[in-house]
């Protein structure tokens, strides 16, 4: 038995994988603009210490910071400033060594006097003793010695020492105070004696002010405490490191501050960079699933989006941020002008958000210049509005060196920029200003013709009454003309009221009804008024044919004329695939059997309203019309026609693909009715002024006869 199978469903339609091979092409190329950069330019630059520069390298941009070699190199010359500290002289060092030379003067007298010993076994006696240092021709002046000079001796190096001890000794004063010692034996004493002495009571002097190592450590570390972190301020274009100089530590932590000291670390900076990479395109995704309906998820509209994106952040990267200067000059604003006039605010704001990201990341200064780059970018998107003027333009460029100007100052006001360098990025900011509102104003025409998108300029320029087309309208068919003139009042109105792009609705109201100015007779509204001609005499497919030819007759004025395809849309969509009722009817009551009667020759052909500005015109144009065969003379009569209008409409499908709401019908039939009854109001009847009658004779009188 054979079944029916269904042939399976596509999962994915051609646009949507086109999507996504344009998503993941636009982040391959992101990546690549985020990386190359710093592999190329950081990798030749990198330097160690103790090594020769082979070039010079520049400082590309002012900075300041804190260096910890010349702090720590501070810090150990303040440490190593300090002297020794020293305790106070201790009296038990010097009663210590006064013992100790009384003891050795006491052996030394007792060696005297022994009368057993020979002098050879004296002096060997005497040497035997460790405190005493002496030589052995001392050792035989002191056995020469008569014990009155002995006694003598003894007694004065015993004051000698004890007065030597009671001052502060160190170590590094021993040389000094021992070298000292014959100045301060009585001058009593013969030259030798003096000299047997100080050879006597040099051994017994020690230091009395011992060295506090924990004090000393103590002072030092309060020294190192003491000095301040050491900052460098570095201007740009200042040399960092000459070429054939030795690289010091502290070049080499110069270099570290900008980035071009140390190896670039690849593994990092690829993961960094894809893992950014690939939160941005999530981002996208998510955006561009959320708004399916809008003219940026059209496969045109991505890709030059996508274009223009990679060429802003490709000039970025490889060009502008490892600048000084050039950073605040570029005119990153001019993309999301650009984006914000063609599309809307949010995904103008959105795609310079993402820009702005990827720019700036890995930069030194990323928090300045993402503010430098998103708030003037918001503010002149706020100021321009739609750009219906390039007076607009150039007052945006203006609220974009404002705010650039006030990000700077917000900034720099509080830091180690000088006055000159302050100046410079004013300049700059204003430069920038002028840049981005002159390039929106000339990438919104690129935008506009690849895209066949009007911009706001266009239109008002094809909605001047002295273009050709219109022109051509008024002299041909002025009815229409004033029929065009009234519709568009109506409609754009109604717009306004339900925030649908009024400008575009106004323009191709005027133009809806072009193709009429080529058979202009045959509608009513170019027709005397006291001899209206509905062609009842005509056969109604050929009539009807007639009327419908207004629409493609339209489209190839509009054509020839080069108007943009969403002006051309207002023509083709007015009608919708709705009946040409009065001719229809006319030819269902005239056949023999209503059946044969094709309705497929009194229908228009479409297609129905994609939008809401079409079926705002659709509308309007209806109302228009009724209301003035019409002529409605009280509000409940003027809300009869437009329910009328809105009710056929709405029975015949004509709505089904725009994106009106509920609401939004009722807002517009609130507008349609306010702006109607104005327009409708009854008027006075002014009486006829009465002649005097010398006025009146005088006339008569001169009345040909």
């Amino acid at each position: 038995m054979a079944t029916n199978q269904n042939p399976p469903a596509k999962r994915f339609s051609t646009k949507g994988i086109t999507q996504i091979v344009t998503l993941l092409v636009t982040c391959m190329l992101a990546f690549g603009a985020l990386v190359l950069p710093d592999l190329l330019n950081k990798q030749p630059q990198t330097v160690q210490v103790g090594e020769v520069s082979s070039q010079e390298i520049l400082a590309p941009y002012s900075i300041t910071f804190e260096s910890r070699v010349l702090s720590d190199a501070a810090r150990e010359n303040a440490a190593a400033a300090v002297q020794s500290i020293y305790l106070p002289p201790d009296p038990d060092i010097a009663r210590a060594q006064l013992e100790k030379l009384n003891n050795a003067i006491d052996f030394v007298s007792t060696v005297r006097g022994d009368s057993y010993a020979t002098p050879v076994q004296k002096i060997q006696d005497l040497k035997s003793l460790q405190d005493l240092n002496l030589s052995e021709v001392e050792y035989i002046d002191i056995l020469d010695l008569t014990d009155q000079e002995w006694q003598a001796i003894n007694a004065e190096s015993s004051r000698v020492l004890e007065f030597v001890l009671r001052e502060s000794i160190r170590n590094n004063q021993l040389g000094t105070v021992k070298s000292n010692l014959p100045a301060t034996i009585d001058f009593s004493f013969r030259s030798e004696h003096t000299k047997l002495i100080v050879s006597i009571v040099s051994p017994f002097i020690v230091p009395t002010s011992l060295f506090s190592e924990e004090q000393t450590q103590e002072a030092r570390d309060q020294a190192r405490a003491a000095i301040a972190p050491i900052t460098r301020q570095i201007m740009a274009g200042e040399v960092l490191v000459r070429r054939g100089e030795i690289v010091s530590p502290a070049d080499l932590e110069t270099l570290t501050a900008f980035g071009i000291g140390e190896p670039t670390d690849r593994a990092s900076l690829l993961l960094s960079s894809g893992s950014l990479v690939v939160a941005i395109a999530l981002l996208m995704l998510l955006y561009y699933r959320r708004n399916k309906k809008e003219a940026i998820n059209q496969i045109s509209s991505a890709l030059l989006v996508a274009f223009f994106f990679l060429l802003f952040l490709t000039l970025a990267k490889f060009l502008v941020m490892d600048r000084t200067i050039l950073p605040y000059l570029y005119p990153i604003a001019a993309f999301g002008l650009t984006i914000g006039l063609v599309f809307n605010l949010e995904f103008g704001i959105f795609s310079t958000l993402l820009l702005v990201v990827l720019t700036v990341f890995g930069q030194t200064r990323s928090t300045e210049l993402t503010l430098y780059y998103m708030l003037p970018t918001i503010a002149g998107m706020i100021a321009l509005g739609k750009g219906r003027r390039v007076s607009s333009f150039l007052v945006t460029s203006l609220v974009v060196s404002l705010f650039s100007t006030l990000v700077i100052l917000a900034f720099r006001l509080g830091d180690s920029t000088d006055w000159v360098g302050i100046a410079t990025l004013v300049g700059a900011a204003l430069f920038n200003g002028i840049a981005s509102g002159t390039f929106a104003l000339l990438l919104q025409n690129v935008f506009s013709y690849v895209l066949d998108v009007p911009t706001a300029l266009q239109l008002m320029d094809i909605s001047r009454p002295d273009h050709p087309l219109l022109q051509h309208i008024l002299t041909n068919a002025p009815g229409t003309y004033q029929h065009s003139l009234q519709v568009s009042n109506l409609a754009e109105q109604a717009a306004d009221a339900i925030g649908a792009d009024r400008l575009l609705v106004r323009v191709g109201a005027l133009y809806h009804d072009a193709g009429k100015a080529e058979n202009p007779t045959y509608f009513i509204e170019n027709q005397v008024r006291d001899n209206i001609d509905s062609h009842d005499h005509v056969d109604p497919t050929s009539a009807a044919e007639t009327i419908i030819r207004h629409v493609s007759d339209g489209v190839a004025l509009a054509k020839k004329y080069r108007l943009p395809s969403r002006v051309i849309d207002f023509m083709r969509e007015h009608h919708g695939s709705n009946v040409t009722r009065y001719q229809y009817n006319l030819a269902l009551n005239m056949a023999e059997d209503p059946e044969s009667v094709n309705v497929a020759n009194f229908t228009y052909p479409g297609p129905a309203p994609r939008s809401k500005e079409t079926a705002l015109l659709m509308l309007a144009d209806g109302t228009e019309a009724r209301a003035r065969a019409n002529t409605p003379r009280s509000d409940e009569e003027i809300i009869d026609v437009i329910d009328n209008v809105f009710d056929t409409v709405q029975d015949g499908g004509q709505l089904d693909d725009t994106d009106l709401t509920l609401k939004d019908l009722q807002t517009i039939k609130q507008s349609f009715f306010n702006t109607l009854k104005q327009s409708y109001h009854p008027r006075i009847k002014y009486p006829e002024q009465r002649k005097k009658p010398a006025q009146a004779s005088t006339s008569e009188a001169n009345q040909p006869t």
